[in-house]
């Protein structure tokens, strides 16, 4: 393979295989160098080994590629296809040609594209040189090609290959890239997913803050046991614990300092977490940043000498004045 295929096991029942670049190797590449063929189908051979070896209740492919040999293509589909769990196809980005071959192999409608990704089929293509009856033996194979493609496609759509076929043969056999609504009315595929969250610390703490609202069908399951008047303030409880180099998850979480009103026991006393001392040492450390911050916002502007000074330079620079105007307000008080 050109691009490796990685295969990750997530937990005991999920595996991820991530599927980048260029699947196979090009036709016109398979014989730039003595010997490289043979070790590039090894490497081939022993990934399709490894993923035959999975044995995982569910199985997420993730797709960003742009296609490359079919006859490879064609190996993975029939591979993921004959595996034991549940799969699901994922199509990220720019997934094309090749690769969407492999995007048929998912479970009866469990193929899913990203809401910003293109989709593209198109006329199988061949590097080839020679007299007619070569040329035409390779015509031959190009036709079988596509006929196999079109009958993959119709496999897990329950439209016929010659629907297919059609959205093959546009733009002389080029095809046309689609939106992901239309590779949905194509019934190239069974549903359009929204981009996953990111999932840097900054983004984190924005979520967690509530900036903007959390989704209701991507709400954490601890969220959902707070009372609503509470949320905000665990958000925000949450979203310290991580500046904080706190793990919420993990480590403490804002549920762990708060009171929770039962409604249906209005005379029970809420139930308050024991001190501790993390606790402690999380009070202590928001108590210094508040110190810090007051002493930052009491300070004067500070400004740094000019590295090049000009000697004709006779009025006072902007951040000068400034200084001066600090100086005599801290002097007024």
């Amino acid at each position: 393979m050109t691009a490796p295929i990685h295969i990750v096991a997530r937990t005991q029942h999920l595996t991820e295989i991530d599927i980048e670049g260029i699947i196979g190797v090009p036709e016109s590449e398979q014989f730039a160098g003595s010997g490289s063929p043979v070790a590039t189908y090894r490497k081939f051979r022993e990934t399709v080994e490894n993923l035959r070896r999975i044995h995982s209740r569910n199985i997420v492919v993730n797709i960003r590629s742009t296609g490359g040999n079919i006859n490879d293509a064609l190996l993975i589909y029939e591979t993921l296809s004959a595996l034991p769990g549940e799969i699901t196809t994922r199509c990220y980005g720019y997934a094309a040609s090749a690769a969407t071959v492999i995007a048929q192999a998912a479970s009866p409608g469990k193929r899913e594209i990203s809401a910003n990704a293109l989709y593209l089929i198109h006329k199988s293509s061949s590097c080839t040189e020679g007299n007619a009856g070569e040329l035409a033996r390779t015509l031959d194979l190009l036709n079988k090609t596509d006929r196999r493609i079109a009958a993959v496609y119709a496999a897990r759509s329950g439209r016929s290959p010659e629907h297919f076929d059609g959205l093959m043969a546009r733009n002389d056999g080029n095809g046309v890239w689609m939106s992901p609504e239309e590779t949905l009315a194509a019934g190239l595929a069974d549903r359009i997913i929204a981009p996953a969250k990111t999932a840097n610390d900054a983004a984190r703490i924005v979520d967690r803050l509530g900036l903007p609202p959390i989704p209701e069908n991507l709400r954490p399951p601890i969220i959902d046991k707070i009372p609503l008047s509470m949320t905000n303030i665990k958000k925000r409880w949450n979203a310290l614990l991580e500046i904080l180099g706190l793990n919420p998850e993990n480590d403490c979480d804002a549920s762990d300092f708060m009171t929770t009103e039962v409604a249906d026991s209005p005379e029970k006393e809420p139930e308050t977490a024991p001190e501790n001392e993390e606790l402690a040492r999380l009070r202590n450390r928001v108590a210094e940043l508040e110190s810090m911050n007051a002493r930052l916002r009491a300070e004067a502007t500070r400004t740094l000498p000019r590295e090049d000074p000009s000697l004709r330079d006779t009025l006072p620079e902007p951040n000068a004045l400034a200084y001066e105007n600090d100086l005599r307000n801290l002097k007024n008080r």
